[in-house]
């Protein structure tokens, strides 16, 4: 029988969607938790762990059978985004990235020619994705970027920095942002497709965290970097509307992901409660950690659902659901931000030791509220969409 918690998870799911989430949750468990904490310690890359995604259908589940992908409903994928992050932040985020911003990026908008290229390769693991967008200046005024593409003869010169970047040393397919008029703002904002195994130009740095050490996040350099005609992804000045769509989609992704350490902090602090004792009491009995409980799940599950209907509003494919994507997005990382405090609170002092890992989850759930847009961004764009100021 089924608990409380697990029940409200399965609400309006499928079964096909519940058997998703069963065995993405058992090979997470079972393949990948083992090793989080050895690979953060050692700053160590789970090379090894992502390539075990690929057999499963779990690494390129928005990529058509057609080019080699498993493709499944947008509310599965986010299930498995969920199920991973709740393990592991990495191996989650390269699924995230590879999907919501470079495959639906490329499905979309991208020529016969560029998805012939990158789909199958992206399809077997071949290579993995990372997106360059983050300036030292600032990543949410992507209007205002100070990387330019310049016109050459047969394609782009490419000139710029940006930080932040997870699985560039490891990645084989860049998504980047330029502008090729900056007076123009958004209007001259522009996206491409980057092979940087084989760019002159491109230089990647390491960009020193004080957590994800084993996501390896970069400095990327690009001085008078070539990108070919054959790399612009849409038009030249068309690149707002291909990241407006792939910021869409990543944000529920991340919102996913954010369920999922919200639900990892559930899992770890409710046992605990119920072991550790104060005062001859279990201290799950104190009145003041069940409010604590009580908050975490509320959050968790109000989270889920916003998270979940735009999930089955992006299967139904309703056109933009931008304000429904920054609700889910901003509600989802607050609460696995929120969580892994309580979390820590509930375990005190051994929420800060190395023998546990809620200490971790608290810099790494802040890491995805800041991800795909700050609480700030998200809380401006919802406003303007309730006042009118801003349309869908």
């Amino acid at each position: 029988m089924s608990t409380p918690l697990e029940r409200m998870a399965d609400f309006d799911l499928t079964e096909d969607q519940r058997a998703v989430r069963a065995a993405v949750r058992e090979f997470a468990e079972k393949e990948i938790l083992p090793h989080v904490e050895a690979h953060e310690r050692e700053a160590r890359y789970p090379t090894e762990l992502i390539q075990k995604l690929v057999p499963l259908g779990y690494f390129a589940p928005m990529v058509p059978e057609e080019y080699g992908g498993s493709f499944i409903d947008t509310m599965s994928y986010g299930l498995i985004c969920e199920e991973l992050a709740r393990v592991d932040w990495v191996v989650a985020s390269v699924v995230s990235v590879g999907n919501s911003l470079l495959a639906k990026s490329i499905l979309r908008f991208g020529s016969d020619a560029q998805k012939d290229r990158w789909l199958p390769a992206i399809a077997r693991g071949e290579i993995l994705s990372s997106a360059c967008l983050t300036e030292p200046g600032g990543g949410t005024d992507l209007g205002n970027m100070q990387s330019t593409a310049t016109r050459v003869e047969g394609g782009w010169r490419l000139n710029g920095t940006k930080v932040f970047i997870s699985h560039a040393a490891h990645a084989g397919l860049f998504f980047v942002v330029a502008s090729i008029d900056r007076e123009r703002k958004h209007k001259g904002v522009t996206a491409f497709l980057v092979d940087p195994k084989t760019t002159e130009g491109i230089q990647i740095g390491e960009f020193p965290m004080r957590t994800l050490q084993r996501d390896n996040l970069a400095e990327v350099h690009f001085q008078d970097a070539f990108v070919p005609d054959d790399g612009l992804l849409g038009e030249p000045g068309g690149g707002f509307p291909v990241l407006g769509a792939a910021l869409e989609m990543g944000r529920f992704s991340v919102a996913m992901r954010c369920i999922g350490q919200a639900q990892r902090c559930l899992d770890l602090a409710i046992p605990y409660a119920m072991e550790r004792e104060a005062f001859g009491k279990k201290i799950g009995e104190f009145q003041m950690i069940q409010k604590m409980i009580a908050d975490m799940v509320a959050r968790t599950e109000q989270a889920r659902a916003v998270a979940y209907r735009l999930g089955r509003m992006l299967d139904a494919d309703v056109g933009r659901a931008s304000l429904e994507s920054s609700l889910a997005k901003l509600v989802a990382s607050e609460a696995a931000t929120q969580n892994a405090l309580d979390a820590v609170q509930v375990h005190g002092g051994y929420g800060l030791s190395a023998e546990y890992e809620v200490g971790r989850l608290v810099l790494e759930a802040k890491a995805l509220e800041f991800g795909e847009g700050t609480s700030e961004l998200h809380r401006k764009l919802i406003a303007e969409f309730a006042l009118g100021v801003r349309k869908q």
